[in-house]
């Protein structure tokens, strides 16, 4: 994989049967997207509308029922292989692992995909320092708060420096001062290393704080916009804001969203 390729999703689609009354659930339906290297990408839409489950088919946890997802030529689902270190994920929550201090939970991903261990230890400590989180390196996660936490889990996203960054709901489990400062550090790293973001989420702010496209999913990832923050003003942020809302709400379009 090329760290100049592009996410390229077509005709996706996917059907989950329920077991216990057999019948069907479509949980993404003829989605067709392009997203370019280095974009940082805000996902919208209400709670079941197919987020989740594209990010589970981008990290290759799912196959499509039909329809394709690839990158640099590749499927995620079907060339797993080829993404180690390629792709890193950060979850709502942080995930780490209670036997291992920080400074381990972030050496974790370097050790999978085979990395010296000395490059390891220097690597995961820088991605430490930066992210404030030196003195704690040797801290278990019971000893760190839920946002310190979260700053491990970006560090340890950040160690593999993967080309593609995948953030679902990431930060909604903080309150809002912390979840604000961690936003900005992760886009400000996105930005620095070039790669390409995607970030799921159901709220609104922060999608507009982090995007610099925001797409707009309906029910079953229907496709109800897809907006280039920097074709409007500052000035228009709050036209922009009502417009999409109104599309949440409607499950339609706002024809104010046509400009973009």
């Amino acid at each position: 994989m090329s760290a100049s390729a592009a996410i390229e999703i077509a005709q996706l689609r996917k059907v989950f049967r329920q077991t216990t009354s057999g019948q069907s659930v479509v949980a993404i339906n003829e989605l067709t997207l392009r997203i370019e290297p280095g974009e940082m990408v805000a996902i919208v839409g209400q709670t079941g509308c197919g987020k989740s489950t594209l990010f589970d088919l981008l990290i290759g946890l799912e196959h499509p029922t039909s329809g394709r997802i690839s990158i640099g030529g590749k499927t995620p689902y079907d060339d797993f292989n080829a993404f180690r270190g390629k792709i890193a994920t950060i979850f709502q929550q942080d995930r780490l692992f209670p036997w291992r201090s920080a400074l381990d939970n972030v050496k974790l991903p370097l050790e999978l995909i085979g990395i010296a261990e000395d490059v390891q230890h220097t690597r995961a400590m820088d991605w430490l320092k930066r992210l404030g989180l030196e003195k704690f390196a040797n801290a278990y996660p019971r000893e760190l708060s839920g946002g310190m936490r979260q700053r491990v889990a970006i560090a340890r996203a950040f160690a593999v420096q993967p080309e593609i960054l995948l953030a679902d709901e990431s930060f909604s489990a903080l309150d809002e001062v912390t979840a604000g400062e961690l936003r900005k550090t992760f886009v400000a790293l996105a930005r620095e290393f070039n790669s390409t973001a995607i970030l799921i989420t159901h709220q609104l702010e922060e999608a507009m704080s982090v995007g610099d496209r925001i797409i707009v999913f309906g029910k079953s990832a229907a496709l109800l916009a897809d907006v280039r923050v920097a074709d409007w003003a500052p000035a228009d942020y709050p036209v922009l804001r009502a417009a999409i809302q109104n599309t949440l709400q409607a499950n339609a379009p706002d024809a104010r969203l046509a400009r973009t």
